[in-house]
């Protein structure tokens, strides 16, 4: 059971994970950018329950079938990245409501352009950094399953 919820809780975060980056692509081709910024404001007050959940779910079951086996390397190494990716994440999630603040202020007259730059650098490598660490725990937890 705990396989099973493991694999679907990973499918829920890599999956909204990759979407949400096709999404951004999209988006920014498609929507003016007040469209935009309400479109992820919203956006990222729907996913965020599910993909806390779906992250919540599979940390909590993969550190259950961690604690089932001998502790290794590859354990040490497991926890270090979820740890990882938890304060990774935690700062996204900070990182992204100021920057929806300040394109916020920007659309009415009152940001500056180049700090909304460096939210928007800062806010990519953060999400390169998610995925990296989303990855590496999951080829990880491939490895310690073998």
């Amino acid at each position: 059971m705990l396989v099973v919820l493991l694999q679907l809780s990973v499918s829920v975060w890599l999956g909204g994970y990759v979407t949400i980056a096709i999404v951004a692509f999209v988006s920014r081709e498609t929507l003016e950018a007040e469209a935009r910024v309400r479109f992820f404001r919203l956006l990222g007050r729907a996913f965020l329950p599910v993909g806390a959940v779906a992250l919540a779910c599979g940390l909590l079951s993969g550190g259950l079938l961690l604690a089932a086996r001998p502790w290794d390397g590859l354990a040490t190494a497991a926890f270090i990245l979820a740890f990882a990716l938890i304060v990774t994440l935690a700062v996204a999630v900070g990182q992204a409501r100021r920057l929806t603040r300040l394109r916020q202020a920007a659309l009415e007259g009152g940001a500056d352009t180049g700090a909304i730059r460096r939210g928007a650098a800062g806010a990519a490598a953060l999400r390169a950094l998610l995925g990296v660490l989303s990855l590496a725990l999951v080829v990880l937890g491939s490895l310690l399953g073998s």
